[in-house]
């Protein structure tokens, strides 16, 4: 009997009789209900004004966000810090790609997460009938994991190349947007997404002319009458220059080991006692 009096005095349905009385009246329900209605439509008001500051308060995070993640001017470029606003923002772009995607893939073998991450992406994408051409280095040739992705890639429409070497990461979407890496040795520091269309036509042509160079995804890399292949004559480039081991793996995306197997076999064939020499002797049998 105590709980259902209580509701009903909460929905204001009974009142006290009278000042200092303990006993309650019944008040008319139309009387009654219709304050009730006025005080949930206030509430309702109070809340609605409440939601639409807490969509205020959203857009304006949102734009200082997006400010500190786009430092330049929005039309020009895109500043991205981290490895993770990178592939948010990559993952924006495999979206929005409608007709062609270029992109450099710098190193040998490729990391399984990356590959694992860009494959629903690359896949949806020539499934919408986007052209996709990727040139990778020749060293990609001996990892397995990495040319199964490509093979796979390949039987999906997409259209491969590789070449010794590779100035940095990109990727250019529908020849309007360009993403390159803030530093080229890091990856993990940032990228810049440039909208600049003489900055991306720039890095078109740059794509096109090593494509050009690039010998296609189930072709054999070629020898010239030397019987020199593409990456050696690269070794031989860098020796001339006088590369260490190192720089010249880092370079080729292969190992030191490889590096000094390669290198000993040139050294062999032109007669040369050094590496230094072996570099001049190249440049004057016009080897390289």
């Amino acid at each position: 009997m105590r709980t259902a009096l209580d509701q009903l005095a909460h929905l204001h349905l009974l009142r006290p009789s009278g000042p200092g009385s303990e006993g309650l009246r019944p008040v008319d329900p139309g009387v009654s209900l219709s304050a009730l209605h006025a005080r949930q439509s206030a509430s309702l008001t109070r809340h609605q004004k409440q939601l639409e500051e807490a969509k205020e308060s959203i857009a304006a995070l949102a734009a200082e966000y997006g400010g500190a993640r786009r430092e330049f001017l929005p039309e020009v470029a895109e500043c991205l810090d981290g490895i993770d606003a990178v592939r948010d923002r990559l993952e924006e772009l495999a979206e929005s790609t409608k007709e062609e995607c270029l992109s450099f893939v710098i190193g040998g073998a490729q990391r399984p997460e990356d590959m694992s991450a860009a494959k629903g992406p690359d896949q949806l994408a020539l499934e919408r009938g986007v052209s996709v051409r990727s040139i990778y280095q020749d060293s990609l040739r001996n990892d397995a994991a990495t040319t199964g992705y490509v093979r796979w890639l390949s039987a999906l429409g997409s259209e491969t190349r590789t070449v010794p070497v590779l100035p940095m990461r990109m990727i250019i979407v529908d020849r309007k947007v360009a993403v390159v890496p803030l530093e080229p040795g890091n990856p993990l520091k940032g990228a810049l997404v440039l909208h600049s269309p003489g900055a991306v036509m720039a890095l078109v042509m740059l794509f096109e002319e090593v494509w050009r160079n690039g010998t296609p995804w189930g072709v054999p890399l070629p020898k010239d009458h030397r019987g020199l292949g593409p990456q050696e004559r690269e070794l031989l480039r860098l020796l001339a220059a006088g590369s260490t081991d190192e720089v010249a793996a880092r370079h080729l995306a292969i190992s030191v080991r490889t590096v000094r197997r390669l290198a000993a076999d040139l050294m062999t064939r032109l007669n040369a006692h050094s590496r230094f020499e072996a570099g001049v002797l190249a440049t004057r049998e016009g080897w390289v």
